[in-house]
């Protein structure tokens, strides 16, 4: 009996495959029908999240529809600060919203109860991994420090995370303490989904891009580089993907300084710079989700672009960021077709 293929992980051990592994992010999500009928069915988002029966459907569904070369667990980087009593709702309109943290706040987290309240995400990945296909990678994922506090200080996001900046300028001390505690919270966490049955599993630094170089070196890559050491020590050969949006020329050494075995792309990396990253190791993108909107000729042009520079080497297809609830699910087969029909 021939070894099933796990194309995503051949990938994120540094081999090139043709045509390259392709899944999407936020590939279960609100241009589905499927999705939107689910996320009726569950009430609040976070009962969506917490409800292994329909986190795994919602999960499964573009799997089904698609059959990506991965599944991503369906869930929230705000799950950890729901967890550490926040007060985390989303609200229509509006996102995401919990109680902002201050200086007293940050002295009195714990790390107790943690796992116990995040306990359905984990059954959750544990049932992915028996229905999925033998084929198909499972990755977990968690919010980097950083993007996890921008949302803790301000009690919700904002458009160049002010608030956050701010305040690490003015308590650096106390910010530093979040993001340590944040980032060993969150190596527990993602340990756990591993030992659940995720095959690898991404960090999502969704505003990196905010960042100067120093605040860079000290808020995105220190923290990030905490959470890869100790998944390490603990599971010493944990895939582990690491997505900082916006990050541009800051990527220049990142991968070296995180640990990370593959780094993310958004659609603002130039695919010239985004070959010399992949000297060093697989990437993961970069199509704009825009152009999943447009489909047509702006669809197979970005998707050619991307292999013809890319596809000779370590590649993950992805895009640059989520797809968008305007996608055409039809746009999304011929993206994938398109992908899975290149030599």
């Amino acid at each position: 009996m021939t070894e099933t293929r796990r194309k995503v992980l051949e990938v994120l051990a540094g081999k090139t495959v043709s045509p390259p592994p392709i899944w999407l992010m936020r590939q279960a999500g609100r241009y589905l029908p499927e999705y939107r009928a689910t996320r009726a069915e569950a009430g609040s988002f976070l009962d969506l999240c917490y409800t292994p029966d329909l986190a795994v459907e919602v999960t499964l569904q573009p799997i089904r529809r698609y059959a990506f070369d991965a599944a991503i667990l369906f869930s929230d980087i705000l799950v950890i600060p729901d967890a550490l009593k926040r007060n985390v709702r989303f609200e229509e309109g509006h996102g995401p919203r919990m109680d902002p943290i201050d200086v007293e706040g940050i002295r009195s987290l714990r790390p107790e109860g943690i796992a116990e309240h995040l306990q359905p995400v984990f059954e959750t990945v544990s049932r992915l991994r028996t229905e999925l296909p033998s084929e198909t990678t499972l990755l977990g994922f968690c919010g980097a420090p950083w993007t996890v506090a921008t949302y803790m200080i301000a009690g919700q996001g904002t458009p160049d995370q002010a608030p956050a900046r701010l305040f690490a300028y003015r308590n650096p001390e106390a910010f530093d303490h979040l993001l340590s505690f944040l980032a060993d919270v969150s190596a527990d966490y993602l340990v756990r989904q591993i030992d659940a049955g995720a095959d690898a599993v991404q960090i999502f630094d969704s505003w990196a891009g905010v960042l100067g170089e120093e605040e860079f070196a000290r808020y995105a890559i220190k923290p990030v580089q905490r959470i890869i050491a100790s998944v390490r020590a603990q599971r010493p050969q944990a895939k582990i993907i690491a997505f900082a949006k916006g990050a541009g020329q800051l990527l220049n050494g990142y991968r070296q300084a995180t640990g990370a075995d593959a780094i993310g792309l958004d659609w603002t990396v130039p695919l010239s710079f985004a070959k010399d990253l992949q000297k060093e190791g697989p990437v993961q993108g970069n199509l704009d989700p825009m152009r999943v909107v447009a489909g047509g000729l702006a669809l197979e042009e970005g998707i050619d672009r991307i292999l013809d520079a890319l596809g000779h080497g370590p590649l993950i297809f992805n895009l640059g960021h989520g797809i968008t609830p305007q996608a055409d699910p039809d746009h999304v087969s011929a993206l994938v077709a398109r992908v899975r029909g290149a030599r």
